[in-house]
């Protein structure tokens, strides 16, 4: 019995493709997969990682987790190049997109499998997550192209629409694991909660395969694809789309940022809204919420009516977008900077952040995904989508590459000497000192200093104070170099715990604290007691470092990418006055046969 050939080409029709419905369960099953995982990493590796071994260690430095998130993520939206080349040179999208589904399915058993004999809990993640690395970006560009594959000129007109709904659909999924994971992880630990997106992976690849019969599968070109991808007219097209992606990839060095800084700083805000405390990792699901919301209102109220004004193309509508996000993020600016004198906002701030950011994104992403597609020469579909993925990965390496620069090394113990213990003791006596004159408050930065500036070290120079937020401070002496942000840097940070007004102190323990009583005993039972306000007075805890601080913290962090991103919008505006498009479309079938398959 012969086997049914696949459809090689879209037909001429006016209706929506068979194969959309699959592609759309499929990608929002696995964008929960995805985002499930992606949400809670950075929060994993500050608070759980290090309790995985059997022998806990420290936990990890923030600077270095969000360094390793956007490393992460800048592997995600490199690989598609690879992606692409295997999918329009030999296999085909299809199965390319099914075998590396596979790949990602095994990235996700790998992080599952964290604490497992074998390897150590940190080799078994990095062995995940570059798995998924591959698996995850390697199908992104095949999965996108082949949403427009599906179309020819006859019924373009749905393009817009589904590419809408394709977005839709990776935010419904995102959305309800951002809320779900992050609940796993604090009640049953990272085996659950890595191990379910995992499941919904396996979902993701068995609904895929399940089109195969109504999808139109565009052939692999095989070597006269290279021959067209290195045309004069390919390398035209990826050169003009290069510009506009260099000019994207600030955009996303801001937008991920959603997944590390700032859940950090969430960490640092009072999470109750609308009657629920948040966990921290919770507070992304607004920004795939917010999309469901505002896809609808750009695509049918607001670009139809500042059309009658002036054209929105899609140039203008990211030229746009690229202003709309430094309000954002000037707003989590500010909000830094009221956590690092002391106070503790609502988490409605970020919230009305994300408001801005994610109608940053929707004038963006999704208007830059499909000019992408459309400015593409047919044979060159994939590779384009896989060079717009990749001004995702450029953005991200940007930002792994200022918290490597900014994060400075740890230095020799031995010179925390009993002299500058004493010394930092005495600038720790002072702040306490004030701390009980002044209701319990810390001094901010500049009383601080104030208090602690004319005590000198062991050198000759001045201590230093910094406020961190209302539970913590730092006294730093400069140490034998007499220079600031040195590993030669002598520090003592001391953290506040206060005792709690909330009657859950006896409430059942979460996963990583039964972990803490299970791996240190008595010392970790008195760690999640004070962690939970359960000490009967206030009690101060000071930690010794050398070296291992950051040379940008705080809210200076944050403005340092709103700057960037203003420079970067302003420059991009003639860019876009410049640029020339060319549209290309998929050529329809027409023969009878390809008319009976579909219908």
């Amino acid at each position: 019995m012969a086997t049914k050939a696949y459809l090689s080409a879209p037909v001429a029709t006016h209706s929506l493709p068979k194969g959309i419905p699959y592609i759309i369960g499929n990608e929002a099953a696995e964008r929960f997969s995805f985002y499930g995982m992606k949400g809670i990493l950075t929060i994993f590796m500050t608070k759980y990682l290090f309790l995985l071994d059997a022998s806990p260690g420290e936990p990890m430095n923030r600077s270095e987790a969000v360094a390793r998130y956007h490393d992460f993520n800048a592997w995600v939206y490199l690989t598609p190049i690879l992606g692409a080349f295997i999918a329009d040179a030999w296999l085909g999208k299809y199965r390319t997109i099914l075998s590396l589904s596979i790949v990602y399915c095994l990235g996700h058993l790998a992080l599952a499998l964290m604490g497992a004999p074998g390897m150590g809990a940190e080799s078994w993640m990095m062995t995940g997550l570059y798995l998924i690395a591959l698996g995850s970006g390697g199908i992104k560009p095949c999965v996108s192209a082949h949403v427009g594959d599906q179309f020819g000129q006859t019924n373009s007109h749905w393009l817009t629409k589904v590419f809408g709904w394709f977005y839709v659909a990776i935010n419904v999924g995102a959305a309800l694991s951002t809320l779900a994971t992050p609940l796993l992880l604090e009640y049953y630990g990272p085996h659950w909660a890595f191990g379910v997106p995992g499941v919904l992976m396996a979902i993701a690849t068995v609904l895929f395969w399940m089109g195969r019969n109504v999808f139109v599968h565009i052939p692999a070109r095989g070597v006269a694809f290279f021959r067209e991808v290195f045309s004069p007219q390919g390398l035209l097209a990826l050169a003009k789309l290069m510009i506009i992606f260099s000019f994207v990839a600030v955009f996303w060095a801001l937008f991920d940022q959603t997944g590390s800084s700032w859940v950090l700083q969430a960490e640092d805000l009072n999470r109750e809204w609308m009657g629920v405390e948040w966990l921290p990792s919770q507070i992304q699901a607004i920004n795939p919420i917010m999309i469901v919301t505002l896809v609808p209102v750009f695509s049918y109220l607001l670009y139809p009516f500042l059309d009658r004004f002036f054209a929105m193309t899609p140039l203008r509508k990211i030229s746009i977008g690229l202003f709309v996000m430094v309000p954002g993020f000037a707003m989590v600016s500010f909000l830094q900077s009221w956590i690092d004198s002391g106070q503790t906002p609502s988490i409605s701030w970020q919230l009305l952040a994300y408001v801005l950011l994610t109608a940053s994104e929707v004038m963006v992403s999704i208007t830059c995904l499909e000019f992408a597609y459309t400015q593409a020469p047919t044979s060159m579909k994939s590779v384009v989508m896989a060079m717009f993925l990749a001004s995702v990965s450029l953005g991200n390496y940007f930002t792994a590459a200022v918290n490597k620069f900014i994060l400075i090394e740890k230095g020799d113990s031995a010179l925390m000497t009993e002299t500058v213990r004493q010394d930092l003791g005495n600038a720790e006596s002072a702040v306490r000192n004030y701390f009980e004159m002044h209701q319990e408050q810390l001094p901010r930065t500049e009383e601080g200093q104030a208090l602690v500036g004319e005590m000198l070290d062991p050198w000759g120079s001045p201590l230093h104070y910094r406020m961190i937020n209302r539970n913590s401070f730092r006294i730093v002496s400069l140490g034998n170099d007499q220079q600031r942000l040195t590993p030669d840097d002598l520090m003592v940070e001391v953290i506040v715990s206060r005792p709690s007004t909330d009657q859950g102190n006896d409430a059942p323990l979460n996963w990583r604290e039964r972990r803490m009583v299970a791996l240190l005993g008595d010392q970790g039972r008195e760690q999640v007691q004070r962690e939970r306000g359960g000490v009967p007075t206030i009690e101060f805890t000071a930690e010794e470092s050398v070296g291992g601080a950051v040379k940008l913290e705080g809210a200076a962090y944050f403005w340092f990418w709103t700057w960037t991103m203003l420079v970067t919008a302003i420059l991009f505006v003639f860019v876009a006055y410049f640029y020339v498009p060319r549209t290309y479309m998929q050529e329809e079938s027409r023969s009878s046969e390809a008319q009976a398959d579909l219908h």
